[in-house]
Formats: structure tokens, C-alpha cells, sequence
């Protein structure tokens, strides 16, 4: 009996752990799931006449990739962001993602860049870490670069969440796209900020940037941009 119970203990401690890694998803469950798949974000009007973007993609699951960069593509020209000023290029798969945007960012050649991928839950653990390594990995570009990069790598369990998330209304390469000219004239706006024009400055000012008055050593004011 105390075996019985030990036992009996253990598997219901171990139940959560075991069915993080292996989710399993009811009906009700993946209704959820198309739910979350419905963007939540909204854009105000962007003119990205002047912007410059980079889309990198993977070869890896193809098809649905190829339809997230048509989403992006499709934001990228409501925002009047030229084609010429639209640079893409591909890589095999999502681990090699960090590295060809360090790249392109150190190239200086574009104002944002858009990575795309996707990555679908196996039977093993290679999902976690490929997922993990991608994702640090583009953030540490952008700080490091001081480029935007714009996460557009699916996480999915399962092919029915990918689909739910790259066509039609719900393609979230569309929101990409759209973050990607937002986060470009941001960053061309906080760069050029001495430069800027009033509405620029304003704009940064309510962010938390703005012209504050220092005195030098000999007491005379000079503007310093935070």
C-alpha cells in the first residue's frame, strides 16, 4: 500500500512537467487557439516612403513562410514602402536567423529588419531550444545594432495553429510588416533627434526623450538629448 501510494504520488507530481512538454490540445482548447490567432494590435497611418526593410525568411516549412511574407509584404506596400527599398533574403533555417540579421543590420543598409520562420512542437526537445536560441538571439542583434528586429518566427504545436496564423485575416506576417515601418521611423526619428523636427522631438518627449538644459563647466546652457 505505501508503494502504491508513493507511486500514485509521484505521477501526479509529475503530471504537469510531462504535459508541458507534450501539450494536448480538447476542442475547446484549440478553439482558443484560432482565437489568440486574431491580431489585437492596431496601426495608426505610417508613411514609410523613406524607409528601408529587410525581410529575412527560411527555407525551412516553406509554404507557410512564403504566405507570412506576402502578409508582410502586403503591410509593407499600404505603408508606401517602395519595393526598391525592400531588401529579402533567405536562410535554411530559423537557428540561422540571429546571425544573417547581425549581417544585415552591420551593413547599415536598412532601417528595420523583419525575420520570418516557423517552427512546429516535435517529439523532442529540439523545438524548446532552437525556439529559445532564435529568439534571444534576435533580440541581443537588435540592442547590439541599435536596428529593430521584428520577431516573426511562429512558435506552433501544431500545423492547424501555423495555418490559423499565416492566411487570410489573421496573417500575422501582415502586423509584421507594420511594426517594422512603426519601429523604423522611430528609430530614424531618436537617431536624427537634434535634427528632428518639433512634432519628432514631441513625440520623443512623451516617450521619455527630450532636450533637457545642462550647464557646462562655465556655467553657460547647452542641450543634451536623453
Amino acid at each position: 500500500m505505501k508503494t502504491f501510494s508513493a507511486l500514485s504520488l509521484l505521477a501526479v507530481v509529475a503530471l504537469p512537467f510531462t504535459s508541458a512538454f507534450a501539450p494536448r490540445l480538447s476542442s475547446s482548447s484549440a478553439a482558443s487557439a484560432l482565437k489568440a490567432a486574431e491580431s489585437e494590435v492596431s496601426f495608426g497611418d505610417l508613411d514609410g516612403s523613406n524607409v528601408r526593410i529587410g525581410i529575412i525568411r527560411t527555407r525551412w516549412n516553406d509554404e507557410h513562410v512564403s504566405s507570412l511574407v506576402e502578409g508582410c509584404r502586403k503591410a509593407l506596400k499600404e505603408c508606401n514602402v517602395k519595393d526598391d527599398f525592400i531588401f529579402e533574403t533567405e536562410v535554411p533555417g530559423s537557428f540561422e536567423l540571429p546571425m544573417a540579421a547581425r549581417f544585415l543590420a552591420l551593413s547599415q543598409t536598412v532601417d528595420a529588419i523583419v525575420t520570418a520562420g516557423v517552427l512546429i512542437k516535435g517529439e523532442t526537445m529540439h523545438f524548446e531550444y532552437i525556439s529559445e536560441a532564435t529568439a534571444s538571439g534576435l533580440m541581443s542583434v537588435g540592442l547590439q545594432t541599435s536596428t529593430p528586429i521584428v520577431y516573426g518566427v511562429l512558435n506552433c504545436l501544431n500545423e492547424e495553429q501555423v495555418k490559423a496564423r499565416s492566411s487570410g485575416d489573421s496573417n500575422h506576417g501582415y502586423d509584421w510588416g507594420k511594426t517594422a515601418v512603426e519601429m523604423a521611423l522611430l528609430r530614424t526619428e531618436a537617431l536624427d533627434m537634434k535634427g528632428g523636427s518639433d512634432e519628432a522631438k514631441e513625440k520623443l518627449a512623451k516617450m521619455g526623450f527630450g532636450d533637457k538644459e545642462v550647464k557646462d563647466e562655465h556655467g553657460e546652457k547647452k542641450s543634451t538629448y536623453f
